[in-house]
């Protein structure tokens, strides 16, 4: 899946629009809640490159210029979507803390509940931008997801550097399975149908005998996914490893 950079933003701006009411009507009647609202149903629906102020515009049935009193541009408006998004995540800022099996439980928990915030928001994975969106509801998940790790014996640092690996191994397999089902739409093939005419091929043309361990490997992974790749496996068994890892690291403290 191609990524997007996310349009230009000024951080002042964008914190105060965050953080500010979004139920509060101006003289169209409009408010920054429906604006999002709409924003999200066009997004969510057919992409983020569908997404413009005119098309949201359109949606609500308004003049394009009535929403930049409320959002100054796509920008900002990008900003407001994720952390609506965000929002959506847990019943409340202790959720992931009072799942079973401590902090591992824990983990696995959020790894879920982001996964399937992707599958139902597939253009998050589009933008691209190393800079996390400050909202309310994003400082709410920050806190969410570090309160389990919290006096398990790791240090601040380590504590936000673990929850990181968690959660850009969820958005790395996320946007393979991202990718997949755009692939199987523009071919109208799934992973399974691919692999059976794939594989006859493949037997035919690659030689064993100089590839015998790529063979071999490539083979048995292809029968067990059905597929070149199973994004679901690859978020279980790295995300297996990776708490293997966290634990370790907590008994050597």
């Amino acid at each position: 899946m191609s990524g997007k950079k996310a349009p230009g933003v000024d951080p002042a701006r964008s914190l105060a629009l965050l953080w500010g009411s979004h139920t509060k009507p101006g003289r169209s009647g409009l408010t920054v809640r429906a604006i999002v609202e709409a924003a999200l149903g066009i997004a969510d629906a057919e992409g983020l490159d569908a997404l413009s102020m005119r098309h949201v515009a359109e949606r609500l049935g308004v003049g394009t210029m009535s929403l930049y009193t409320h959002v100054p541009g796509k920008g900002e408006l990008t900003d407001l979507m994720i952390d609506a998004a965000y929002g959506e995540l847990y019943r409340d800022v202790d959720e992931p803390s009072s799942q079973p099996d401590g902090w591992r439980g824990a983990l696995e928990f959020v790894a879920a509940r982001n996964w399937d915030l992707y599958r139902r928001h597939p253009w998050m994975l589009q933008i691209v931008t190393p800079r996390p969106v400050l909202g309310p509801n994003a400082s709410l998940k920050y806190e969410a997801e570090l309160r389990p790790l919290d006096g398990v014996g790791l240090s601040d640092v380590e504590m936000d550097s673990v929850l990181a690996l968690v959660l850009t191994h969820v958005e790395g397999t996320a946007r393979v399975r991202a990718g997949l089902a755009q692939v199987e739409q523009a071919t109208g093939m799934n992973e399974a149908e691919w692999w059976l005419a794939s594989a006859p091929v493949l037997d035919k043309v690659m030689d064993a005998s100089r590839f015998p361990v790529a063979s071999r490997v490539g083979t048995a992974a292809g029968q067990e996914h059905q597929g070149a790749s199973d994004p679901a496996h690859a978020l279980a068994f790295g995300l297996a490893r990776i708490l293997d890892g966290v634990a370790d690291l907590i008994t050597r403290r």
